[in-house]
């Protein structure tokens, strides 16, 4: 009866080479979903931040912008941190340069 049980145990146990094959093959599709995750979505987003910092870092006196709050007005001051931004005759509000999330092309205030 004990050889039953130990034939038993010793078909359970595989060769040590044949499992690394598998375990290899059975993480190819985790590595694959990583790849297409990193040029579908991480890839493109840090792209438009770069993008993004490189365009409030340009800003100077007299550019048209538009707040990520939805204020639209012309730049009067450039700090490092804060920009003065001209919202209508006389009134200025002060903002930081990060809360910017459009430059605007010249004349388009006065369009509208």
């Amino acid at each position: 009866m004990d050889s039953l049980i130990s034939t038993a145990a010793a078909q359970t146990v595989g060769a040590p080479g044949a499992t690394s094959g598998g375990s290899l093959l059975s993480m190819l599709p985790l590595v694959l979903i990583f790849v297409v995750f990193y040029f579908m979505l991480i890839r493109p987003q840090n792209k438009r931040a770069k993008e993004l910092r490189a365009m409030v870092a340009a800003i100077e006196v007299g550019a048209e912008v538009a707040t990520a709050g939805g204020i639209v007005g012309k730049v009067t001051e450039a700090g490092e941190h804060f920009l003065t931004v001209e919202i209508a005759n006389n009134v200025q509000v002060k903002v930081q340069r990060n809360t910017i999330s459009q430059v605007l092309p010249k004349g388009t205030l006065k369009n509208s």
